[in-house]
């Protein structure tokens, strides 16, 4: 037999296998790497997700916390794994941000990923302690540009949310206030409250609770429409800055070299998930928006994640915010 032929051979005998694999997997439990600490609200939503898509693909779904360095941890441990479909990575916007905001990161986010889809949008809300002078957006945009050497604004950590949200608001409104990096969103939001710091935008979880307690100000939320857990809430659209929408979205990624036919069971199983009525309540409980079928599918991620990181490249290089 000839090399060519027994190239061939090897070939088909490959595909053949790489079938047989896909037609059977999952045979066990499958393990979803949440690049951040238990408790948050990726950390929700991740379980959200492990426990429907244990139910679509009838094989358990493990949630593993690899919190550090702002999501790249996880990520990197995720890009080294074996391609086989049984170690996934959830998590959300900085996985297009870290490449900018980390000087140095162990992967290559586009090329050591397999996509499987978008998953859910969380839109934030601009809120501030309750002694803060500014009581509606219009005032908060006078006050921080008359008092920008003054005002203080909180955030989680570099590539969080909140940091992101906090270098989009001050770029859009040309305005750069004290920045106050904290570990976490809990110490950032105990400051807030306490009026050690003045302002901040955070994902909707975060800040809800004490919104309806009557603990914050809130002077809007980034989404494009109004969201139905604050109904009476502008978003900043219609308090005064055109243009502007942030939604912290999370997305479901493999290891590069993961078989097609295992992708795309993984993306089917996700689409059924976005569309089941109670895991839309469920998410909709924190505050996060379900993507559409259409969009939980591998190309629309690889696509969305190669546009955020063309989009937040330069506002990240403009406010100088790197780590090493």
């Amino acid at each position: 037999m000839s090399p060519r032929t027994l190239h061939a051979v090897a070939f088909i005998s490959l595909l053949a296998a790489t079938s047989v694999f896909a037609q059977d997997y999952p045979t066990k439990a499958i393990t979803m790497v949440m690049p951040f600490s238990a408790g948050g609200p990726g950390d929700s939503l991740a379980r959200i997700l492990g426990q429907a898509m244990t139910t679509t693909l009838k094989q358990q779904v493990i949630i593993e916390n690899t919190a550090g360095a702002g999501g790249t941890i996880g990520s990197g441990k995720v890009a080294k794994s074996n391609p086989d479909g049984y170690t996934l990575l959830f998590t959300h916007i900085s996985h297009a941000t870290n490449p900018a905001l980390y000087r140095k990161i162990s992967y290559d986010t586009l090329k050591d990923f397999e996509p499987v889809g978008l998953v859910v949008e969380l839109p934030s809300t601009v809120v501030a302690n309750k002694k803060f002078p500014p009581n509606d957006f219009k005032e908060l945009v006078a006050y921080l540009k008359a008092n920008k050497d003054k005002v203080t604004y909180s955030h989680a950590g570099l590539g969080s949310a909140a940091h992101l949200c906090g270098l989009l608001l001050q770029q859009a409104i040309q305005t750069n206030v004290t920045t106050v990096p904290y570990k976490g969103t809990a110490p950032a939001m105990t400051d807030l409250l306490g009026g050690q710091v003045d302002f901040m935008c955070d994902q909707v979880p975060n800040t809800l609770q004490n919104i309806k307690a009557g603990k914050l100000k809130v002077y809007g939320v980034t989404s494009t429409k109004r969201i139905p857990q604050l109904p009476d809430v502008p978003t900043l659209q219609e308090a005064g800055l055109p243009n502007f929408e942030l939604n912290i979205w999370y997305g479901l990624y493999a290891p590069k070299g993961t078989p097609k036919p295992v992708i795309d069971k993984l993306a089917a199983a996700l689409q059924e998930v976005v569309k089941d009525p109670k895991v839309k309540a469920r998410f909709a409980d924190l505050g996060a928006i379900p993507v559409s079928p259409d969009r939980a599918q591998p190309e629309v991620l690889r696509a969305h994640v190669k546009a955020e990181i063309d989009k937040w490249g330069p506002i990240i290089k403009q406010a100088g915010a790197y780590a090493d």
